[in-house]
């Protein structure tokens, strides 16, 4: 019976193991999720489904599985939120209502002050079951557990997020110490501070030490306020001692840059690269040759047309990236199916429509053999000056890749009637083309080739190509749409 024992704890061990989201076991520029390779893609809320107590995450992640979607970011709230106006946000998740902020630290008598030695067990209750219910949607949770305060636009050492955080001295009886706001995330702050975040970081990884649908990202923003690398490499080695004997070891993040920037000796135990508003997405290029995943975990503030998220996301996918996670205005405090007619003074958009676009990519990224593509747009000759593309391929085999003519505009495409031609240099063999709407995911166009010698259908804004080197498996992935 003993050995009967040891042998189901051993299976629920590895079987867990597998579960959890993980870096891909034959080409780690990509993840795998359950035992299969997976790409993530996103449209969702302002990061404050777990703080804000109003927020009803059961409904939102059911609003998410509904339009096929499979990532979320959450912010923890152990330190920051904000404002309600902040970044011109209507009715912004990220600043919940009076008495409605849940933060970890142990309550006091008087509202709106907090102890940061004790626990508020509410807190990790509802942690864990919106981890639960991601899950059950089919959704990975990227937890940001902080976030700089971002300066006043007027005067650059203040910060309208300061005032409300935990560990303001006028919010917590706790002492520990006077460190300014700029200094929160750093080795200069006071020993009791980093102490705090410490225990806050290990008390979550051990909370949700049996969940598979989690990965941990350090700080949202960093660059903004200049948060030190050292600061951030000690929260990444508080994480990978806290798991060390988990089972279902998470992945753990950093965010990198707005745009792009070139990542240097990063730390050994970061797996995925995360950036914002990085179009074109030169960052993925940029940072190839670290042989890991890269991610654009926010996109958001370029209007409020779908059209140039739907670019945003075709563009960073098919250049090789990892993951693409949109920030989604339509979802608020009772509107979390994603409902919410946000005013025209907000700073991006998001819709039903959009999120249902991003899932055709999605379902088009899991009809890829990721694990043996990279970008290869040095294949493509003949293309006129002024057409964009971004061509991921396993040569002679499957080639996959997205046009359009926009450049660099910013708030919309640029529309026309397009009909582009191009070659692929491909050896031979019998091709399966087939011209994609990206809108719908619907076959426009396919056709069999031994000569990739191409021209598109006319298309108003964009086109997605697949090309796969055997009729018969060209229609099993069609089939997918």
């Amino acid at each position: 019976m003993r050995c009967a024992a040891l042998l189901c704890f051993v299976m629920m061990s590895l079987s867990s193991a597998a579960d959890v989201l993980r870096v891909h076991s034959a080409n780690p520029r990509y993840l795998e999720w359950k035992g299969r390779p997976v790409v993530l893609i996103g449209s969702g809320e302002h990061y404050g489904a777990l703080m804000n107590l109003d927020f009803d995450f059961v409904r939102y992640f059911a609003a998410l599985k509904q339009d096929g979607l499979n990532v979320t970011r959450v912010f923890s709230g152990a330190a920051y939120m904000e404002p309600q106006g902040a970044f011109n946000i209507e009715r912004n998740t990220l600043a919940p209502a009076p008495g409605r902020y849940l933060p970890p630290w142990g309550k006091t008598d008087r509202e709106g002050l907090w102890d940061l030695v004790q626990w508020n067990e509410d807190y990790f209750a509802r942690l864990r079951a919106l981890v639960a219910e991601a899950d059950e949607a089919g959704v990975i949770v990227e937890f940001t557990l902080f976030c700089p305060f971002y300066p006043d636009k007027d005067d650059k050492t203040k910060s309208p997020m300061w005032p409300l955080s935990p560990f303001h001295p006028a919010n917590r009886v706790t002492p520990i110490g006077g460190t300014p706001h700029g200094k929160i995330h750093s080795l200069e702050a006071d020993p009791r501070v980093l102490a705090a975040q410490e225990r806050f970081v290990k008390r979550v990884v051990e909370e949700l030490k049996d969940a598979g649908n989690v990965y941990y990202e350090i700080c949202n923003e960093p660059y903004i306020c200049d948060v030190p690398m050292a600061w951030q490499e000690r929260m990444v080695e508080v994480i990978v001692e806290a798991q060390r004997d988990h089972a279902a070891k998470k992945l753990i993040s950093l965010n990198i840059a707005n745009k792009t920037a070139k990542i240097v000796e990063p730390h050994p135990a970061v797996s995925l690269f995360n950036f914002h508003y990085t179009y074109p997405p030169v960052a993925v290029a940029e940072n190839w040759a670290l042989n890991k995943a890269i991610g654009h975990n926010e996109s958001g503030f370029r209007g409020q047309l779908d059209e140039v998220y739907r670019n945003e996301a075709w563009d960073w996918m098919l250049a090789g990236g990892a993951s693409f996670n949109h920030l989604d205005y339509s979802f608020v405090a009772g509107h979390e199916d994603g409902s919410f007619d946000y005013p025209d003074t907000q700073p991006g958009g998001g819709s039903t429509a959009l999120r249902k676009q991003l899932a055709v990519l999605k379902r088009f990224m899991e009809g890829l053999d990721l694990a043996n593509m990279k970008p290869a747009n040095e294949l493509v000759s003949g293309l006129e000056k002024g057409v964009s593309i971004q061509m991921l391929a396993k040569p002679g085999e499957m080639y996959a890749a997205y046009l359009h003519h926009s450049g660099k505009k910013s708030k919309e495409l640029t529309h026309g009637k397009w009909q582009d031609r191009f070659r692929i240099e491909a050896p031979a063999g019998r091709y399966r083309v087939e011209w994609v709407d990206v809108i719908t995911g619907r076959v426009i166009e396919a056709q069999t080739m031994t000569k990739l010698e191409l021209t598109t259908p006319v298309y108003e804004t964009e086109m997605a190509l697949r090309i796969t080197n055997g009729h018969e498996y060209g229609e099993q992935v069609s089939r997918l749409f």
